[in-house]
């Protein structure tokens, strides 16, 4: 029986498939198996999929006849999983050097670890390749999943690279799987699940590499900010409803990310303003109203500290004042 059972869900990405799955190939702990799902590709994935799949016996392939979309993929690959560990791999992403025995010791090791992450690297499509190290023991950082749920209550956002999330695929089957509404904000709400059940393990040790490249660059960024605040909330609505009863202070933790939530979409919905989007700054005041009544009546100064590199943000909301104070 394999270790870890792996699935790359695939659509138009057969030209990363071939580093992808090689970076699993490659790991310094072979016990595994992969499952290439390719969901209706119109490019060649599936058949290099196939190509791959017979060069290892390791590899299997699913071939979609039609598109299913991107959830059921998910879904159809954790029913597949029998392994006692469990990852998602994207098929334009790829592993670091030892990302699966790392992740593997620290489960094996610490039982009650349900989820484990990692850092990962942003690579541009066509920059080449940090070398890196399959480091031997890497530091690993233990801590009660409430305290995940509360750091992700408090950035409100989705503090795990996914291409680094290696699970307890007895734990994933327990918890289900991805929920069809939250296609934006479905890993967020995932990792929460998997806290709510157990321990959870961060190294510091680079996992995986994140690809950037075109068709996962974000589009249309106006109107999707809004959307992306909506669906960030259907994220918490949805796991404090089926899972908050696992946590002693959940109508504190949700009152806590509901406040971040709408403070945040306070200051963004003043930004988009100042730059001509009224319609969507309007839409993003409304919904931190919603969230946190005192944003009706003053701005969530106190909000400001909790973001990255906020003197920049700051600086760069006064020029946009300024600039339109003096505009004729």
């Amino acid at each position: 029986m394999s270790k870890v059972d792996i699935v790359v869900p695939c659509y138009r990405y057969g030209c990363f498939l071939p580093q992808c799955i090689g970076s699993i190939l490659d790991q310094s702990m072979p016990d595994f198996r992969v499952l290439i799902i390719d969901d209706a590709s119109p490019d060649d994935s599936a058949k290099v999929a196939r190509r791959i799949a017979r060069s290892d016996p390791r590899v299997s392939v699913i071939a979609h006849k039609t598109n299913r979309g991107h959830i059921a993929t998910y879904n159809e690959g954790i029913d597949w999983a029998t392994a006692p560990y469990f990852l998602s791999l994207s098929a334009d992403d790829f592993l670091a050097p030892g990302a699966l025995r790392r992740a593997v010791a620290i489960m094996d090791a610490r039982p009650g670890v349900v989820l484990t992450y990692g850092a990962s690297i942003d690579v541009l499509n066509g920059d080449p390749v940090p070398e890196l190290d399959d480091a031997a023991n890497p530091d690993w950082i233990v801590r009660p999943g409430r305290d995940f749920i509360r750091e992700t209550c408090d950035t409100i956002r989705n503090n795990v690279p996914t291409p680094t999330a290696i699970v307890r695929t007895d734990v994933q089957k327990r918890i289900g799987g991805y929920l069809p509404e939250l296609y934006h904000s479905g890993d967020m709400e995932m990792w929460m699940r998997f806290a709510a059940y157990g321990d959870v393990a961060y190294t510091p040790a680079v996992q995986a590499f994140y690809r950037l490249h075109g068709n996962n660059m974000s589009t249309g960024i106006y109107r999707r900010v809004t959307e992306d605040y909506l669906q960030r909330k259907g994220a918490f609505d949805a796991f404090f409803q089926r899972h908050g009863h696992r946590l002693e202070d959940a109508a504190g933790l949700k009152r806590l990310a509901y406040r971040r939530l709408g403070d945040a979409a306070f200051w963004t919905g003043a930004a988009q303003a100042l730059r001509g989007n009224r319609a969507i700054g309007r839409e993003l005041r409304t919904f931190a109203g919603k969230l946190n009544p005192d944003t009706r009546f003053w701005p969530p100064f106190g909000h400001l500290r909790h973001l990255n590199r906020a003197d920049r943000k700051v600086m760069a909301t006064l020029s946009d004042l300024m600039r339109r104070a003096w505009q004729p």
